[in-house]
């Protein structure tokens, strides 16, 4: 009998969850919407609550095996860097952080790897509290600027690593154009994102075109690129020393989904710190979160990684559209 009462509690829950979110229409507007949005959501302190200092998906294994959920946040940074091979870099090596957060990532790899580490982020609020969990001799800053337009010269990091901040790209070839442009020559590209199923080869369906609106509306997606598109356009830059390396790591995160959710309830500090409004705007998220389980369950959406070294013998993005080289 009790575990009826839960279920039925979690049902009318949802069924609240389900009434906001379709009575609170969002749509992506332009890079403000995701500024905004992240100076929310950083600014109330839900989100970092919930999801701690790493706002990411958590990495489970695979196969996929119980965990807490903000360790395996931290996992997750530890499996790219050893997947990236950046683990192999020394100390001092200088890292760029391509959408950072709260600068948890950040911070893991100045803290157990010796990284010199710098964070961007579009959010005034982000940055200034990524700044603030920093603790004093953590080679880690983090700062405002756009990753479609960056203010570094080129040819400034070791490292540039960029974790789910794709989606937030209107346009994706600038995003990688970029990151290969500030990238030393012999540095190590290293991107996890949230991507699509590639739909040149399979259209999306009835079911899968509403859902992906859904998805990009909800958390300020102008789109998701796939996985093959986006490793395309980091050779397309030119820029790159051989192949575009990827893998599919939707196995090994797609339990964060679920635990996301989990954690609201199991953690019910957050209804006494937040009040009933920080309630209801985290139940909103319920759908949406179950969505992107959906989702990736389904093969709609599929978690990329990509891995890319930039040539030793090309210095900038306009040497390799005409095909100049220039001796690093």
């Amino acid at each position: 009998m009790f575990w009826l009462y839960i279920i039925g509690f979690l049902v009318a829950l949802l069924v609240i969850g389900v009434a906001i979110y379709l009575l609170t229409p969002r749509s992506y507007d332009s890079s403000n919407t995701v500024a905004n949005s992240y100076d929310e959501w950083t600014e109330d302190g839900i989100l970092e609550f919930y999801w701690g200092e790493h706002i990411h998906l958590g990495h489970y294994g695979s196969p996929p095996r119980r965990k807490d959920f903000l360790k395996a946040k931290a996992d997750f940074v530890h499996e790219m860097v050893r997947w990236g091979g950046l683990d192999k870099l020394p100390a001092g090596t200088t890292v760029l952080d391509v959408g950072c957060g709260f600068g948890g990532s950040s911070r893991i790899m100045a803290q157990n790897y010796g990284f010199q580490a710098t964070g961007i982020t579009l959010s005034p609020k982000q940055a200034q509290r990524a700044n603030d969990l920093t603790p004093e001799g953590v080679t880690a800053k983090f700062m405002v600027n756009d990753a479609l337009d960056m203010s570094f010269p080129d040819n400034s990091f070791d490292v540039v690593w960029s974790v789910e901040a794709g989606p937030h790209m209107p346009d994706k070839m600038k995003y990688a154009e970029e990151m290969m442009r500030v990238l030393k020559p012999g540095g190590i590209l290293v991107v996890a994102d949230w991507n699509q199923r590639d739909d040149r080869r399979v259209p999306l369906n009835w079911w899968e075109k509403p859902v992906m609106r859904q998805l990009l509306d909800q958390w300020s997606h102008p789109s998701f690129s796939s996985i093959e598109r986006f490793s395309e356009q980091i050779a397309e830059t030119g820029l790159v020393d051989g192949e575009v390396v990827t893998a599919d790591w939707t196995k090994e995160t797609l339990p964060s989904w679920l635990e996301s959710i989990w954690q609201g309830i199991v953690r019910p500090k957050g209804l006494i710190k937040f009040g009933f409004s920080g309630f209801i705007k985290s139940l909103r998220e319920v759908p949406t979160m179950l969505l992107m389980r959906v989702a990736f369950g389904a093969g709609l959406c599929r978690f990329g990684m990509f891995r890319a070294v930039k040539k030793s013998t090309i210095n900038s993005v306009d040497e390799a559209r005409t095909g100049e080289t220039v001796n690093a």
